[in-house]
């Protein structure tokens, strides 16, 4: 075994030839400027999409903050409608003089719509009119 690894160690290493296989020609085995063209193409385009899906996230999460924010104050809106009791008159529930018809902003109804016609949220969350 001691001679093996001497003669392995002793032995010349073959020398690396710059040179190609005979019958290849450079621009067999490289790619060329076809390839740097392509490959630069693919690039740009993977970091066009990075860049686009990046923003439609953003804006997903911007509008779910929004849908949030309108949320709780809907809610907080509705909790003190309910705590008012109308047509009683209190001096706690409205201000003096007036009644539950005059805090209204003009041009309303007692129910929150204008002209009879209900408010709605579609499933996409634009707000429109209801068609009942």
């Amino acid at each position: 075994m001691h001679h093996l690894l001497i003669a392995l160690a002793t032995a010349p290493a073959p020398s690396p030839t710059p040179s190609l296989r005979p019958g290849l020609s450079e621009d067999q085995v490289t790619p060329g400027t076809w390839g740097f063209i392509m490959t630069a193409f693919f690039v740009l385009a993977t970091t066009l999409l990075i860049v686009d899906m990046v923003r439609r996230i953003r804006r997903v999460r911007y509008r779910a903050q929004v849908e949030e924010e309108r949320m709780a104050a809907a809610m907080a809106a509705a909790e003190q409608d309910m705590l008012e009791v109308p047509g009683t008159g209190d001096a706690a529930t409205h201000p003096a003089g007036t009644q539950a018809s005059d805090t209204q902003p003009a041009g309303t109804q007692a129910s929150g719509t204008q002209g009879g016609a209900e408010s709605r949220t579609e499933p996409d969350g634009d707000e429109g009119r209801g068609r009942s």
